[in-house]
């Protein structure tokens, strides 16, 4: 199991509580100042499974988080079941609560790593982008947040041009414990949605899933994005993004989004 135990006065998104997960103000979506940001659920998504995982050579190669509800600034419980546990694949459900109320529900498949054979298949080029400590903050970024960006697409998100960024939390996601590596990718897998379903207008779509694919954990801090596909049609919309850390690509993220009235555009 992942060795939470840490202390070290940084922020937190969440605090431990007798009634469960507490959210802090900073934890709130932009949609709404009553609505938790969803890439949030991830986290506790991913941690969830990570707290009932025994085996370090079982890794979580896919994550998927269905969105349901919109889920409200109030202690969540976030429970692990084990549905599958056989000798290469595990399978685990999640179920994120408030009170009694389930918000949302999650799947990770876990793997087993072995010797990776040594053949050619097609790969995408190499991502050339700045490292972002090259890349200065976005002049209307919250400093003091605890969630850091570097923008690499003129116009930032509300563009039509194929878009990407780095992207990281200097936050824990719950007080007094050290994000693992798969927890700092899943918070990065909700940003899909307004990389790749984001336009000059803004964002008029709200997703109400994320999947998650991981060949190995992130080495850096860093997540880095770029949009791989946007496709939408009657009012749905579906992004992906390819998602990389510091030494190359690592996975991707997709969403399934529904248009909302209500857009994020300035």
């Amino acid at each position: 199991m992942h060795d939470r135990s840490v202390d070290d006065g940084s922020g937190a998104y969440f605090i431990s509580s007798t009634d469960g997960l507490q959210p802090v103000p900073e934890a709130r979506s932009p949609w709404s100042e009553d609505m938790l940001h969803g890439r949030l659920l991830a986290g506790l998504a991913a941690r969830a499974v990570e707290g009932v995982s025994d085996d370090p050579a079982l890794r979580i190669s896919r994550l998927t988080v269905d969105m349901f509800r919109s889920p409200p600034m109030s202690a969540l419980h976030a429970a692990a079941t084990i549905v599958r546990d056989g000798r290469r694949v595990r399978v685990v459900d999640v179920s994120i609560c408030s009170g009694d109320i389930e918000v949302a529900r999650a799947c990770a498949l876990e793997l087993r790593t072995g010797e990776h054979p040594d053949s050619k298949v097609w790969r995408a080029p190499e991502w050339d982008a700045p490292l972002p400590e090259a890349l200065p903050p976005p002049t209307d970024w919250d400093a003091d947040g605890g969630w850091d960006i570097r923008l690499l697409t003129p116009g930032g998100f509300w563009t039509a041009e194929r878009k990407r960024l780095w992207a990281r939390d200097r936050w824990q996601l719950v007080a007094g414990e050290e994000p693992s590596p798969v927890v700092r990718a899943a918070l990065a897998a909700d940003l899909p949605n307004p990389l790749a379903n984001s336009s000059v207008d803004g964002l008029q779509f709200i997703n109400a899933d994320l999947t998650l694919s991981l060949a190995r954990p992130p080495v850096s801090e860093w997540i880095g994005l770029e949009v791989a596909s946007h496709f939408g049609h009657d009012g749905i919309a579906v992004g992906s993004c390819t998602m990389y850390d510091i030494s190359g690509a690592i996975g991707s993220s997709s969403v399934c989004a529904v248009t909302n009235t209500a857009t994020l555009a300035d």
